[in-house]
């Protein structure tokens, strides 16, 4: 015997169904079309609203920076509220991911990201745009055509990031305990052998340990064959085996004779602070000035780079894909890209993160704020680094490496 259906209930289930239709419909329809709005009306959009940036926290300098400066004059000048979500970047990117796997309402309307993560990032469609057209600070002070700018770590971002740094690496060193520092590969395994247990780097997947290891690869077989080398491991495991060969020979010599490594550049910071190792290392350039001012460094710290340069590359914001405010993304995006939010991240009293502004689209007013700047004692000048500046590996190659380096060492 079949059983009838209420009328009702069908008309009741109908009901509720268009109902939930027409509420979706009309959030889909309040969503504000970003592209077809003038500026002033994104800002508009944006303005007492509050946008959570998402990034690396491991830098309490970076941290306060962001808190305070940048956090207060977006308050001041937008009524924007900045809330900072210091979070490791695989951990931001699985929760992308999940959200969209779940098609879940964003939590992160910025990201602080780059290399391999924004390939990672842009691969699995997680990212908003292209949208740096948007910003009239991208087309005001910003150089396009920049290979920096147009891609990161060898993997076009197609207006999918916006510039918010520049990174270079340097080593470190106390001058008093060592007059004459390595400035090569064999330099530096004949001071290893000389000093042996005082020396040492953080291991991958740590990014700067990483990216010392890139270094000496270049300084060891040069960088322009990996430049357009695709990511087949045994390709790049043959590319790189004489520096493996380079690494297996510095183990014993380096600390705790290379048993076990620092598992970040803040421990190993901690140490050479402390006297425990001769030497540390920095993808920020100026970060020595900024250790030396803080009394966390002694005051004779300098830096230094290989005689064949060290890598340099850009860091990024992206928006993500579900961002439940990119209309306060853009406007914060934008302010971050301006003359004087670039040169108060510059000063090492705050950051010391290099500008990512073009130099000749900049007035002598605003020249003016960079020449102002004291990078302060130890650091190099901004036109030895950028004169001896190489580039990064293609993003998909960094894994491989990182991976045949701990198969190789950690074993």
């Amino acid at each position: 015997m079949e059983r009838s259906v209420n009328p009702v209930i069908i008309v009741g289930i109908v009901t509720v169904t268009m109902l939930l239709f027409l509420a979706c419909t009309a959030t889909e329809e309040e969503a504000p079309d970003l592209e077809d709005m003038t500026w002033n009306d994104i800002v508009a959009e944006a303005e007492g609203s509050e946008v959570r940036f998402y990034g690396w926290g491991g830098d309490q300098a970076v941290n306060d920076w962001i808190r305070g400066f940048l956090a207060e004059r977006m308050l001041d000048k937008y009524d924007i509220t900045l809330q900072w979500v210091p979070m490791n970047i695989d951990e931001i990117l699985n929760k992308l991911q999940g959200e969209n796997q779940g098609n879940a309402r964003g939590t992160a309307d910025m990201v602080w990201i780059n290399g391999e993560n924004f390939y990672t990032a842009k691969t699995n469609d997680l990212l908003y745009g292209p949208f740096i057209k948007i910003l009239p600070n991208f087309g005001q002070y910003i150089d396009s055509e920049d290979v920096e700018v147009k891609y990161d770590f060898g993997f076009p971002t197609e207006g999918y990031e916006a510039p918010f740094g520049k990174a270079q690496f340097v080593m470190i060193y106390d001058e008093e305990k060592t007059p004459n520092p390595p400035t090569n590969h064999q330099e530096l395994l004949a001071y290893a052998k000389e000093h042996r247990g005082e020396i040492t780097f953080p291991a991958p997947p740590d990014f700067t340990g990483s990216v010392f290891i890139r270094n000496i690869i270049y300084d060891i077989v040069g960088h322009s064959q990996f430049l357009d080398m695709e990511g087949d491991p045994e390709v790049v495991g043959e590319a790189i085996a004489p520096a493996m060969e380079y690494f297996t020979e510095l183990k014993p010599y380096l600390w705790r004779e290379g048993e076990t490594y620092p598992a970040t550049i803040a421990q190993l910071e901690n140490m050479y602070a402390d006297g425990e190792v001769r030497m540390v290392m920095a993808y920020n350039s100026n970060l020595v000035s900024q250790r030396i001012r803080s009394g966390r460094f002694p005051k004779t710290s300098r830096s230094v780079i290989f005689d064949n340069g060290t890598i340099g590359n850009g860091h990024f914001i992206g928006i993500p894909f579900n961002s439940p405010n990119k209309a306060g993304a853009l406007v914060l995006i934008n302010e971050i890209l301006s003359p004087e939010v670039q040169a108060s991240k510059y000063d090492p009293d705050n950051w010391g993160d290099l500008p990512v502004l073009d130099n000749d689209k900049l007035s002598q007013e605003e020249r003016a704020l960079f020449e102002s700047v004291n990078p302060g004692d130890g650091a190099l000048p901004q036109d030895v680094l950028l004169n001896n500046r190489l580039p990064e590996v293609p993003a998909p190659l960094v894994p491989i490496i990182d991976r045949i380096w701990m198969e190789n060492l950690l074993n």
